[in-house]
């Protein structure tokens, strides 16, 4: 639940209120006026967790160091996240083993860092008439790539250019 539908204090206006303790107790059902009353003199918040229960459920706690907490956790979880970014290699219908070779382990090079690649062969003039050949070529990049990473789109003619898309092979 995010902190903007969270209810807190004098804005719950429901009749009757299950309610429960700063330390996870039960304390009963009773009147927010009641509820609100036991909060202040606890130095606390009222705040509704569950609006939807009948009764609606809040918690007396300190909102303040709730949403402290909340926050640090959101941060936490965000440090923790990879982003994953998509290289590109582009190939030649006519490339010589030397450049692809160098293709080959710059694509290495971006899957051992954990980003994907999109490999991709641009047809010119009268190539369009051999598409064979650039599956070929596309065949012989994902073999060569495959100790680092596995196909995850074939090869597929898109207008001028063939596309395929190569991701890295999970880390144990």
């Amino acid at each position: 639940m995010s902190n903007k539908e969270l209810l807190i204090n004098e804005e719950i206006h429901d009749k009757e209120l299950r309610i429960v303790g700063n330390d996870g107790s039960q304390l009963g059902i009773m009147s927010a006026r009641d509820a609100l009353k036991l909060a202040s003199e606890q130095n606390l918040d009222l705040v509704k967790i569950a609006p939807q229960a009948t009764p609606p459920v809040c918690r007396i706690m300190d909102y303040g160091k709730y949403r402290f907490e909340q926050a640090k956790r959101e941060k936490d979880a965000k440090k923790n996240q990879k982003v994953v970014d998509i290289k590109e290699v582009r190939l030649s219908l006519n490339i010589d083993t030397h450049d692809f070779n160098t293709k080959v382990n710059h694509a290495l090079r971006f899957l051992e860092d954990g980003d994907k690649v999109k490999a991709s062969i641009r047809f010119r003039g009268r190539e369009m008439a051999h598409p064979e050949m650039g599956n070929e070529i596309m065949k012989r990049f994902a073999e060569a790539c495959s100790g680092v990473g596995s196909v995850e789109k074939q090869p597929k003619l898109e207008g001028r250019s063939m596309l395929m898309f190569i991701a890295p092979k999970p880390t144990k």
